[in-house]
């Protein structure tokens, strides 16, 4: 069971952070443990019972994600085509619904790899495709941020920096 202040991933709302264990006033009556969950990107506050269904698990280490990120030049990645928009989105959808950092690197990669063939080719980014990118960003630099200790909007450079310095560290020790 979670404790207030815990930092989790819930569900396709990304990092929350427990409130509190209560029995919200809707429950009055009986005797079920919800979950106040405050969505760190989003206003609000969700209630979920402490039994609930829906995915939860803790937000990922400082050193799982220096790791993660530390991967990230060995990650191969290729562009998935498809012109068959449902077969495309559900592709998309595999990669967000394992909840796992390393999966939303890698939707995020090869959604980036097909922009690039895409802008060679002078042919226009679809809107699916942009609209999984955007939320595969979303979901990795909330938890990646809150893992690091850094602002949700300094991440993008904190990764660009990191595996520019391993990308030079290898080529020094290539040499």
């Amino acid at each position: 069971m979670y404790q207030p202040g815990d930092m989790i991933i819930y569900g396709s709302t990304g990092v929350c952070r427990v409130k509190e264990i209560t029995t919200p006033e809707f429950q009055k009556g009986e005797e079920k443990l919800f979950y106040a969950l405050e969505p760190l990107y989003q206003d609000g506050v969700i209630y979920t019972p402490v039994d609930t269904k829906v995915f939860m698990r803790p937000v990922i280490t400082e050193e799982e994600a220096e790791a993660l990120i530390d991967k990230i030049p060995t990650m191969e990645t290729a562009a998935y085509h498809n012109s068959v928009l449902r077969e495309l989105e559900d592709h998309y959808a595999t990669y967000l619904k394992s909840h796992e950092c390393g999966d939303l690197i890698e939707l995020a990669m090869s959604i980036y790899a097909k922009k690039q063939d895409l802008a060679i080719q002078h042919r226009k980014f679809g809107a699916v495709d942009e609209r999984f990118m955007k939320r595969a960003e979303d979901l990795l630099y909330g938890e990646l941020a809150v893992a690091l200790k850094i602002d949700r909007s300094q991440v993008s450079t904190y990764i660009a920096n990191r595996v520019s310095a391993l990308r030079t560290e290898a080529s020094v020790a290539e040499a």
